[in-house]
């Protein structure tokens, strides 16, 4: 699925139209966002579609990450959008089940 589909439309979405931005994600670039990823200590719960294009990113993060109270989903079939909002795809009860363990 896309943004720029019925489902995921949005005439506000500077990625559903022709918009344009007056920031960009120019200082993301330079910012080496998983740098201290090492040093969280809460626990962290990922998840991520098995066809999402950025899937890299959720399991290099999740390498970085330390201690036993992290958890990554790779939700069979799903795309980036899927789990959006799609029932179908979204794993409530192992959402439940991670929240009740580590909050």
């Amino acid at each position: 699925m896309s943004y720029k589909t019925p489902r995921g439309y949005h005439p506000r979405s500077l990625n559903s139209n022709q918009g344009w931005n007056k920031t960009s994600a120019l200082s993301f670039i330079n910012m080496p966002l998983l740098s201290y990823s090492d040093e969280i200590r809460s626990a962290v719960l990922m998840i991520h579609g098995e066809k999402a294009h950025s899937r890299y990113f959720s399991e290099d993060a999740f390498r970085k990450l330390k201690g036993d109270n992290k958890k990554l989903l790779i939700i069979p079939g799903a795309t980036h959008v899927d789990l959006y909002d799609n029932p179908a795809f979204i794993p409530f009860d192992r959402i439940e089940s991670f929240f009740q363990q580590y909050l």
